[in-house]
């Protein structure tokens, strides 16, 4: 069974994972960071990184082994991972590989509420994704094309993943576009007598009613 996270923030992840190789000060490892893209594959607030292993120190993840300077500048303090820490890392990884999370992308979030806006100006806005879309998969293909001439494939995988999502959107929304534009989306002349009349359809209003409870309406909000 996994155990529960001490540290749950992504950053920390990819510094316990940068420091099985060495021991490196913060700047330092910020600097190898952004060599090796990570900036790409998470989300990275670099004025955070101190932050990030101070909490990482608390833990007992990471320890200081000494100090570094160079020139006139500022000693560092040098982190190295500790035993419990590579241990923590290993079994973070084994969880986010092998057990599949709910994520909820803010794309998901707007299709659930897109019904507000006209169907036409939803093909806008979906052209406009697509275009946008195309784009960031070809120069991602070029990147990597160009990065697979000096690394190991298994180096660049999950550049590879998120192409492939990127891939798989970009043809879902030409399905879907399809659809629109050929009537054959189930609802869709509801959502345009919607937009054309200003007033809901009776078809779904009727289904409005499907998805509430008796009991809700005599206690009013369940959460309240």
């Amino acid at each position: 069974m996994a155990t529960r996270r001490k540290v749950s923030n992504l950053l920390a992840l990819t510094v316990l994972n940068s420091l099985v190789e060495r021991p490196m000060h913060p700047y330092e490892l910020a600097s190898v960071l952004r060599a090796r893209g990570k900036d790409h594959s998470i989300k990275i607030k670099w004025g955070s990184l101190y932050t990030v292993m101070q909490n990482l120190e608390k833990h007992g993840f990471v320890e200081a082994t000494g100090t570094t300077r160079e020139g006139r500048r500022p000693e560092r303090t040098v982190y190295a991972i500790t035993p419990a820490g590579l241990a923590e890392v290993r079994d973070w990884l084994r969880e986010l590989v092998g057990v599949p999370e709910r994520e909820f992308p803010r794309f998901e979030a707007a299709l659930a509420e897109i019904g507000v806006l006209p169907p036409d100006e939803v093909v806008e806005l979906l052209e406009q994704r697509l275009r946008i879309l195309d784009a960031e998969l070809a120069e991602g293909r070029v990147a990597l094309g160009g990065l697979a001439q000096g690394l190991p494939r298994v180096f660049l995988i999950e550049m590879e993943y998120h192409m492939a999502m990127v891939g798989a959107e970009i043809e879902w929304i030409r399905g879907l576009l399809q659809e629109i534009r050929e009537g054959t989306l189930t609802g869709v002349d509801a959502w345009r007598e919607w937009h054309a009349t200003g007033q809901v359809p009776e078809s779904i209003t009727e289904l409005a009613k499907l998805g509430s409870h008796p009991k809700d309406e005599e206690d009013g909000d369940p959460d309240s």
